[in-house]
């Protein structure tokens, strides 16, 4: 495989989405392919639907590294359990590095199919964003992205600061490092400020 600035960035988010998929599943107290199982689906969930919907070869089909990565997220936490649990926000520092570089291949590998950016901010925001759905359903979670969570808003919002930064000329690789410091900050930022979106309620 060649390795390229967003293989490295794909690799990392891998392994970021893997941990946090695996940790949760630890609290749960999942065997340890139950932990395996919802680590691969959080890292791998939201390239593959990205992948069917570009009408393309699931990335994971054609090179193993990714099931690799996760299943040495899992060794990874099942050595420093003890460390992750006792500090609690650590799944949610490496799903939110998951989140913004997952944001970043996402639109990246959209725009080199030629697609237009409205479609690869939406593919960037799925490739980062449902792979956390799926973990949340497999752990039995209301999905993070239902809730007043800063999540899915962060990868577009991500997207558009890239097409910004690409509509001004920048070199491609700043326009995805900006695009994922945006990502993360903003998600960063919502929690530390508890900044949400309005909840839709009922007539009653």
């Amino acid at each position: 495989m060649e390795i390229t600035f967003y293989n490295v960035l794909d690799l990392i988010g891998t392994m970021a989405f893997a941990i946090s998929g695996t940790r949760l599943a630890s609290a749960k107290r999942f065997d340890w392919f139950g932990a395996y199982v919802v680590g691969v689906t959080t890292a791998i969930g939201g390239g593959t639907l990205r992948d069917v919907l570009l009408g393309i070869t699931p990335f994971w089909m054609t090179q193993p590294i990714s099931l690799i990565l996760s299943g040495v997220a899992l060794l990874w936490v099942v050595v420093f359990r003890k460390q992750l649990v006792r500090q609690k926000n650590t799944w949610f520092l490496f799903d939110t590095i998951g989140l913004a570089l997952f944001t970043v291949t996402g639109i990246e590998k959209t725009l080199g199919m030629g697609y237009a950016y409205w479609v690869a901010i939406i593919m960037g925001t799925m490739t980062g964003a449902a792979g956390g759905v799926l973990r949340d359903v497999l752990i039995n979670e209301v999905p993070l992205i239902f809730r007043k969570d800063i999540y899915a808003i962060a990868c577009v919002l991500g997207g558009l600061v890239f097409w910004l930064c690409d509509m001004a000329g920048l070199d491609m690789k700043i326009s995805a490092i900006l695009c994922g410091i945006t990502v993360l900050t903003s998600r960063l930022l919502a929690v530390k400020y508890h900044i949400s979106l309005p909840v839709l309620k009922s007539a009653d």
